[in-house]
């Protein structure tokens, strides 16, 4: 099966481009743009719901794109089991949508911060690192101001006794080290997905590594492991 993904553009989306180039050009598979104003995604397989500053990031980040036309559909194909992959500012959406559990705060260091990260593998339980390995290492860049990502212990606790942390922030040597957390996020977290692993948030930017003229193709990798879900349903 090919899968064909949706793109979401909001006003200030800066990432919207970058995550279509990488899939469309980069991994040769069927992509296409959806405006915010949309109140349908269409026929698609996986939404991706790219980084940016929607609406200007007025408010909060993600407060509005959560009310945009679209987004309602992004919840009913996310709770019909659908896939759907939010980065940096689409992780602060998919937040405050109640996709995800938590929230995004300020940096820790009050500071944006732009740079490659390394990242370890936790789960592989989920469509979107069934192609990778645990303890795997990838380099990823970070671009935000607001990747600090928090969440009660008791709700900490149930995402990692539930396989529900896929990245984390780690050094060299692959541990989550506080000097390796770009942003100060709660025990290392990266990344997250839902009860039901169909719903992905992350903060650094895979778009932005899918070749090694950009400095690392890491980011390939990972959206390789997503699209190869689907080779595995076709198989199924």
């Amino acid at each position: 099966m090919s899968p064909k993904f949706g793109v979401v553009v909001f006003p200030g989306s800066n990432c919207d481009h970058d995550a279509f180039h990488g899939l469309k050009h980069i991994l040769g598979v069927d992509t296409r743009f959806i405006w915010h104003k949309e109140g349908s995604i269409g026929d698609v397989d996986v939404v991706v719901v790219p980084g940016g500053f929607s609406y200007g990031d007025y408010l909060r980040s993600g407060a509005i794109a959560r009310f945009s036309p679209v987004i309602s559909d992004v919840i009913r194909f996310a709770e019909s089991g659908g896939l759907v992959l939010g980065i940096c500012n689409g992780f602060q959406v998919l937040c405050e949508a109640g996709l995800l559990p938590g929230a995004l705060l300020r940096n820790a260091s009050l500071r944006f911060v732009c740079r490659p990260v390394s990242l370890r593998v936790e789960s592989t339980a989920n469509p979107f690192t069934g192609g990778l390995a645990v303890g795997q290492r990838l380099e990823i860049p970070v671009a935000h101001g607001d990747g600090n990502y928090f969440a009660s212990d008791a709700v900490l606790d149930e995402l990692e006794s539930r396989d529900q942390v896929v990245f984390k922030y780690v050094d060299e040597s692959g541990e989550p080290t506080a000097a390796a957390n770009p942003n100060g996020s709660a025990r290392n977290i990266a990344g997250i997905v839902n009860r039901t692993g169909n719903v992905l948030g992350m903060m650094p930017h895979p778009e932005r590594h899918v070749e090694s003229l950009l400095g690392s193709s890491d980011g390939r990798v990972f959206l390789e492991s997503l699209v190869s879900h689907f080779a595995g349903v076709e198989a199924g």
